[in-house]
């Protein structure tokens, strides 16, 4: 993390921080649910294909369960560190509180570029920390998840290493699993149709109309190539997408599952004969559109960005994508901000109805799945928008953690301390 570069850690405090002004809540009680319970740090050691011995540090912070068991994903990336990973798990916390499903929060991270390894070393890497992880993970304690450079493969060999040692049978002891292993239908498309759920609701909540919007989306993995196909079922014209690689842009609109074809065959979305022009990342964030989805990291618009963001409403599909400072500027700006913890809480929230099912060994249709997730994030839009109307908060993200944190703490002050 550069020396310039928002803290994530400090990011969620601040917001806590925030949202706190406007409730009726002890200052040492807030000040508990800024930190988490207890991190841990390990050192996995691990035999690589060459003989040599690779050295790979990780964490896993449990940040609060009042509400039930720590859940939250783990990502593979050389940029995770402690902080981020304690931050991380605390927007677990309020993202699961803002939907109102019975989870804490969570999150853990392996400091590691998986394209620099085959991949018998990632699955050696993946049992060693499971292995480190059994005495602190299981279904009724912490529940991992896919996060960023992980998916269903990490998870079934999570499982297997869990279930080996314990001499178990226990699906539910991490969700995101493929579906012969114990997963989810919808559990792939979940992160971005909740995304696109709560760019439906914003644009009607707004008196804007979807069909014909102009949107651009930053980031075009799993949760914004799935945000911008559904999106543009709505009627909307997806004008830009990025990648690492860069920007593509077309002024008549991009065809969305295309661009994916096209990325997924040559590795990047810039080229794609498509597109009237490309540009850098940057350039996609601050072009004059409708709806802006940014769906890749933490961070993405700062405080110097800001001021240059054209976009009338945002709605974060990726963790942390704005700055506090950032947020200040557009909430004077009157950009209308819809935050990471409601748009992308689907996959937490399919994550609970797979959890749900391993229980009960009794499996949904895709349905039913998405019916579920639709009525939780209207649900939890509408939570979020009368507490933005009845208690005169500055913007819809102060509005979502006040609703949040005010769930926690009920759920703290019944259960009442100890020792």
């Amino acid at each position: 993390m550069s020396g310039d570069e928002a803290n994530p850690f400090e990011s969620l405090q601040e917001q806590i921080d925030d949202a706190a002004a406007y409730l009726d809540v002890r200052d040492d009680v807030i000040d508990r649910l800024k930190h988490p319970e207890r991190v841990l740090e390990l050192n996995l050691s691990v035999d690589m294909d060459d003989g040599s011995l690779g050295r790979f540090t990780a964490f896993r912070s449990e940040f609060n369960g009042d509400r039930g068991p720590y859940k939250g994903g783990i990502r593979y990336h050389p940029g995770v560190t402690r902080d981020e990973v304690k931050a991380l798990s605390g927007w677990m916390v309020y993202k699961c509180a803002v939907v109102d499903i019975p989870y804490g929060g969570g999150k853990g991270g392996i400091v590691i570029d998986p394209s620099d390894y085959s991949e018998a070393e990632i699955e050696r890497v993946t049992r060693s920390f499971a292995e480190e992880l059994r005495p602190f993970i299981g279904e009724d304690t912490d529940i991992p998840a896919p996060d960023v450079n992980t998916g269903q493969r990490e998870m079934n060999w999570i499982k297997d290493t869990y279930e080996t040692l314990e001499n178990t049978t226990e699906p539910g002891v991490v969700t995101g699993k493929s579906l012969e292993a114990g997963g989810s239908e919808g559990r792939v498309e979940a992160t971005g149709r909740s995304t696109m759920l709560t760019a439906r609701e914003a644009f009607d909540y707004l008196g804007k109309e979807m069909d014909g919007a102009s949107v651009a989306v930053q980031g075009y993995g799993n949760a914004g190539h799935i945000a911008a196909y559904l999106i543009e079922d709505l009627g909307a014209n997806i004008v830009a997408v990025s990648d690492s690689s860069g920007a593509v842009y077309a002024e008549d609109g991009l065809d969305a599952r295309d661009v994916k074809a096209y990325k997924n065959e040559t590795g990047s979305v810039t080229g794609y004969p498509d597109a009237d022009e490309e540009f850098a990342n940057e350039g996609l964030l601050t072009l004059d559109v409708d709806l802006l989805v940014p769906a890749a990291l933490e961070n993405a618009i700062d405080g110097d960005l800001a001021p240059d963001v054209e976009a009338d409403v945002i709605v974060e599909a990726a963790n942390g994508p704005l700055t506090p400072d950032a947020d200040d500027i557009l909430t004077d700006a009157d950009v209308h901000v819809f935050p990471d913890i409601l748009a992308n809480a689907g996959g937490v929230t399919v994550s609970y109805f797979e959890w749900v099912q391993n229980r009960q060994r009794f499996y949904w249709t895709e349905e039913r799945v998405n019916e579920e997730l639709e009525r939780h994030i209207v649900s939890a839009f509408d939570d979020l928008t009368t507490c933005y109307e009845e208690r005169d908060v500055p913007n819809f993200r102060t509005a979502a953690y006040v609703v949040a944190i005010q769930r926690v703490v009920d759920a703290f002050s019944d259960n009442g301390n100890w020792p």
